[in-house]
């Protein structure tokens, strides 16, 4: 185990046995998302990519967006990546890799999504395409405008760093209306 995942791991320990210590860890999250990620949302790039999004999937079906993420797991890794590249070829997914850049390691990933819970934009590669059946979707566009989700500290397995997640509904500035949805994962070291 590493000197930095050793670290992480004792403060995720003491977080979750200390109240006031996770108390803490919860404040400097939602603090985080209300200033930073939640200028973000607001941005034009995003919100332009998230209603291309939402135009593009109205009519689609519960089964076609489970297509869409089988398509998406079949081609990580894959030569040919038609339904990935659209994603992470885009504006709104550069804007995303500056933010994560700018923010100096504190961000290990960030994704965008649209009223169906399917990716928009991200700083990287996603495990999958579909998110609309976890938390970080049901939790804040779901609940509408204002809504905000705050996940448990965990170690991702693919950097082995110790995040949590921070997921808020973004809504669209010219109506107040709920359109998609954004997650960042923090370093919980960095908190």
């Amino acid at each position: 185990m590493t000197r930095r995942l050793a670290a992480a791991a004792a403060f995720v320990l003491a977080a979750s046995a200390l109240p006031g210590l996770a108390a803490e860890l919860e404040s400097r999250m939602t603090a985080y998302a209300q200033t930073e990620v939640g200028a973000w949302a607001r941005n034009p790039v995003l919100i332009n990519a998230i209603r291309a999004s939402n135009a593009a999937h109205a009519a689609l079906t519960a089964e076609g967006i489970t297509a869409l993420d089988l398509a998406w797991r079949a081609e990580i890794g894959a030569p040919e990546r038609p339904t990935i590249t659209p994603v992470m070829d885009n504006p709104a997914s550069d804007f995303l890799r500056a933010q994560v850049q700018a923010a100096g390691g504190m961000i290990t990933e960030v994704f965008v999504m649209d009223a169906t819970g399917l990716n928009v934009a991200t700083s990287g590669l996603t495990s999958d395409y579909w998110q609309g059946d976890e938390e970080k979707f049901t939790e804040t566009f779901r609940a509408g405008a204002g809504a905000l989700h705050l996940g448990e500290v965990e170690l991702d397995e693919s950097t082995q760093i110790y995040q949590a997640q921070v997921s808020m509904t973004v809504t669209d500035p010219a109506t107040g209306q709920p359109i998609g949805a954004i997650t960042v994962a923090l370093d919980a070291e960095s908190l």
